[in-house]
């Protein structure tokens, strides 16, 4: 089982290479903190803000632009895993035959398509991450 979350918060810190990103439950109070890099953070923030064009595309456009290119639709991120501290991430993408194709991602990489899209695609995190994550359920 899944829980869909919305990105809540984005910490950014120069003091220290690690940034944090917090993902909220839609419906409920449950939340988490995902360490990341300061790139993917400043990138994440920029995005949410719509304050910044890149000149050049940079990875989540990359991975955006190669699925329409493959006629694929990006529907959903799924954090799907954690273990030893790091979390694990797909993108789950449509064919333009129906097909779903889970492609591995770091969770940074993977929120960062996300928010790409207007409105952001929705974040899905599975029940057994979200309790370990948190050290509740919501049984």
């Amino acid at each position: 089982m899944t829980v869909q979350m919305q990105l809540a918060r984005i910490i950014i810190s120069e003091l220290t290479d690690n940034q944090v990103i917090y993902l909220k439950e839609v419906d409920g109070t449950r939340q988490f903190p995902i360490m990341i890099g300061i790139f993917e953070a400043t990138n994440i923030d920029r995005r949410v803000k719509n304050d910044y064009v890149p000149p050049r595309p940079l990875t989540h456009d990359l991975i955006v632009n190669v699925a329409e290119s493959l006629d694929a639709t990006i529907e959903q991120v799924v954090i799907s895993d954690l273990s030893e501290h790091t979390y694990f991430a797909q993108l789950h993408l449509r064919t333009s035959s129906g097909e779903l194709i889970e492609v591995d991602a770091r969770p940074s990489d993977a929120i960062a398509v996300a928010v790409t899209f207007d409105p952001p695609l929705p974040i899905f995190v599975s029940e057994e991450v979200l309790s370990g994550a948190t050290g509740t359920s919501d049984d």
